[in-house]
């Protein structure tokens, strides 16, 4: 059974590290520019990390599923696609706790709040496109279709667009252009929480798909005994 399941173990041991060992390392001052808030970079930031990855494992179901019109594979891309978007609604509102401390607003219309809103309005209308179809093997295929539009459009509203104009978000040399945390600002104590907590934040978004998707497993037999 421990075999089977060290990897929610460890994902429940990197929480618990992060959500104490957070609040209590030594941070970086950055000049009195972030001060404590700082700490959300461990919550904040993982939890979008997490949300890319569980994405982009539903994408790559619904190629499978594309290619080999399977159930199952309907069923994890779905239910990836459904725990990346809850990590994308959190990763945005942690995101503007952390900008009402820093920037007096929770939502400041800065170029990359409003790119992580479109992109997780696109994913949002996935399930409502889901929603729509009554017919399994046509919401299936069209699904499919959509997530991988949908996966795409990530970067331009995340990565792209945002680099083109000057962002809140601080990186680099000043704020233009640059929308991330520079990578010298995060001294070795930053990393000894911030990549477990990517690690932790991640296999929980795992743990919760595979929680959906078995769900969704045992409402489908039920339905065919019906």
């Amino acid at each position: 059974m421990i075999r089977k399941s060290w990897w929610k173990i460890l994902s429940f041991v990197l929480l618990m590290y992060t959500c104490t060992y957070g609040f209590l390392v030594q941070v970086p001052k950055l000049d009195d520019r972030m001060q404590e808030s700082i700490r959300n970079f461990f919550f904040h930031v993982p939890m979008w990390f997490g949300m890319m990855i569980l994405l982009f494992v539903s994408l790559v179901y619904a190629v499978k599923y594309l290619r080999k019109p399977n159930p199952v594979y309907d069923h994890y891309a779905s239910a990836y696609a459904a725990t990346g978007t809850l990590f994308g609604i959190l990763g945005i509102t942690t995101g503007s706790i952390w900008a009402h401390f820093q920037w007096g607003s929770f939502w400041s219309g800065d170029p990359k709040q409003n790119g992580a809103a479109i992109a997780l309005l696109i994913y949002l209308a996935y399930f409502v496109l889901r929603g729509s179809l009554n017919d399994d093997e046509k919401r299936a295929r069209v699904s499919a279709v959509y997530n991988v539009f949908a996966f795409f459009m990530l970067f331009p509203t995340l990565w792209i667009l945002p680099r083109l104009t000057q962002s809140l978000h601080p990186g680099g040399q000043g704020s233009e252009g640059n929308p991330g945390i520079d990578g010298r600002d995060m001294d070795a104590h930053m990393r000894s929480v911030f990549y477990p907590a990517v690690i932790g934040w991640t296999l929980l978004g795992v743990w919760i798909s595979t929680i959906k998707i078995r769900l969704l497993i045992i409402k489908e037999k039920r339905n065919a005994h019906e």
